[in-house]
């Protein structure tokens, strides 16, 4: 009922709208008029024949006859009757199965459904809205983020140009909003300066217009825009963006960073409260074939192993946990706690071998920079002329040609890295190398998420997807709750300690055990306690930071109820 209101307020509200309504009135009333004249007519013949009917039967002749309908059961006996009874029907046919249909559809049936549409995809939103998420372009990576915000239940809204593309997406359930992206009205009907964020993931020149633009509506809105080329980034943040995102360069950090190639060293991947979460690859150390329980980590350094990533999979630590080559470590640490475990193994060292990037386009030079800053040699294999640099680390040719990845070093290489944009070379590529070398560590980049998958098993240890990548990197910025996003899957949040937990150890709380999560933290008056004591009581009305999957997550929520902070 209330979506039929919004229809037929827009309709009203239209110019187009009540002109139409008005000449449909206009046509009924004349309609009218002459279905009045041919009953008064038909009394008048009626009368002259020498019979009488009443004024209904008069009307109820005329309907009928004009219809074509011609039940018989009333008929005049002179052709004068007859004479008027064929006009009646001649002009029934005309007005009634000709130009009634045309004039509903014309100018009823056709702008109703326009209104319909217009209501599916409004221009503005209420005035009562706030704490809403502006999106102006829907891609791989916006679409990740609107299901991250589906999922926590955030409100939020996609600005679309064109009408037709605003129907399409509504029909997907996705909330657009009709309007242009550089008018300033547009953003002021989307109550902007009520927004909770503005995201634009355009090309850089669009973003630098829609920031310019909303900068105009509102000085105190966040805007986070991403950024492709280096030169955008201070232009945009002149324009007055809160954050630049140059994707590209994280995506490329983000792939290196989990190369085995020269050390042994945590990396930082994100942090809560203080609290530092880190990966580090264990390939050469003496952790390799050994369980947690007998590293002893926690004693030697003070970090907590959360879990660990082999293949693609994240598997929650125990004290049985087996480490292997292909291992990487999950931690929860202090700045302290990661330099005393850096110290420990920043002596190891795997290999001098170079490790080979396939794809020398944005994201392939930025990995090779992230790689130079470790100290970790590379190759990179490119098979277009014009994105060699003459730096004497490219090797020209076709990454699927056996001689080339041979030249490049595929046969001794620890790692290779695929950064193509394209998702079906990818998965090709990946077949291909772990054909050629079953011990060798690939990490992938996919630009869709649904290839995820698709690439784990065609035998990637770890994929990155550009989409959720970006999408994790903005939710992480909204700022809008304690979740923080560290890995495609894997979500540190804090909340509030449920009432039924307090004064357990947590021992005895078994949240693990029945959920999956694990408690790296207790957040109370006097500071934060990161990897605690589990043998120590939990703080009444303190908070608890958590790491676990969204399914582990979801379990939490489902049994101890949504207190989020």
């Amino acid at each position: 009922m209330k979506f039929f209101s919004a229809q037929f307020t827009h309709f009203l509200q239209s110019r187009p709208g009540v002109r139409n309504l008005r000449v449909l009135l206009r046509f009924l009333l004349a309609l009218a008029v002459l279905v009045t004249v041919y009953s008064i007519l038909f009394h008048y013949i009626m009368a002259w024949e020498g019979r009488d009917y009443s004024w209904v039967t008069g009307f109820y002749w005329t309907l009928t006859v004009m219809s074509t309908l011609g039940f018989g059961d009333i008929t005049f006996h002179g052709d004068l009757g007859r004479i008027f009874s064929l006009c009646v029907l001649l002009s029934g046919v005309l007005f009634l199965l000709i130009l009634l249909p045309f004039t509903f559809i014309q100018f009823f049936y056709a702008p109703w459904m326009e209104a319909q549409s217009a209501a599916r995809a409004p221009r503005e939103l209420s005035e009562e809205t706030s704490g809403h998420v502006v999106i102006t372009f829907l891609g791989p990576i916006t679409s990740a983020l609107i299901k991250k915000l589906k999922q926590y239940h955030y409100p939020y809204v996609v600005l679309v140009p064109e009408l037709q593309e605003a129907l399409h997406l509504a029909d997907q359930d996705v909330n657009v909003v009709v309007g242009e992206l550089d008018d300033p009205e547009t953003y002021r009907k989307l109550r902007i300066e009520n927004a909770a964020v503005l995201v634009t993931t355009c090309n850089d020149m669009v973003n630098t217009n829609v920031v310019s633009t909303v900068r105009g509506v509102s000085e105190k809105v966040p805007i986070i825009a991403s950024a492709r080329d280096e030169a955008s980034i201070d232009i945009l943040k002149l324009a007055g963006s809160s954050h630049v995102l140059r994707l590209d360069e994280m995506m490329g950090l983000s792939l290196a960073r989990r190369t085995i190639g020269s050390d042994a060293m945590a990396h930082v991947i994100g942090e809560i409260e203080n609290l530092l979460i880190a990966e580090a690859n264990v390939a050469g150390t003496p952790l390799v074939g050994k369980t947690l329980r007998q590293c002893k980590l926690r004693e030697h350094a003070g970090v907590t192993v959360l879990g660990t990533w082999d293949r693609g999979q994240f598997e929650a630590a125990g004290p049985d946990t087996f480490i292997t080559e292909n291992s990487v470590l999950v931690l929860a640490c202090t700045r302290q706690q990661i330099k005393n475990y850096d110290q420990l193994f920043c002596i190891y060292h795997v290999t001098d071998e170079p490790v080979i990037i396939l794809g020398g386009g944005r994201v392939g030079r930025a990995t090779s920079r992230a790689l130079k800053k470790r100290g970790i040699d590379y190759r990179i294999v490119e098979r277009s002329a014009e994105l060699i640099q003459d730096n004497g680390k490219y090797v020209f040719g076709n990454a699927a040609d056996l001689e080339i990845l041979k030249k490049a070093g595929i046969m001794t290489s620890p790692t290779v890295i695929i950064t193509t944009h394209d998702d079906d070379t990818n998965i090709y590529l990946t077949i291909y190398c772990r054909r050629l070398r079953p011990d060798i560590q690939i990490i992938c980049r996919t630009t869709m998420e649904r290839n995820i998958a698709t690439l784990h098993r065609s035998g990637a240890d770890f994929v990155m997807s550009y989409a959720s990548m970006g999408a994790n990197m903005i939710f992480n910025l909204l700022n809008l709750s304690d979740i923080l996003m560290v890995a495609e899957g894997l979500d540190v949040f804090k909340v509030k300690l449920p009432a039924s937990l307090a004064g357990k150890t947590l021992a005895e709380s078994e949240i693990r055990q029945k959920t999956g999560c694990n408690v790296v933290g207790i957040v109370t008056e006097s500071g934060i306690e990161s990897n605690p004591d589990a043998t120590l009581p939990l703080p009444k009305n303190s908070e608890i930071i958590l790491i676990g999957s969204v399914k582990a997550e979801n379990r939490f929520l489902k049994l101890y109820g949504d207190h989020t902070g």
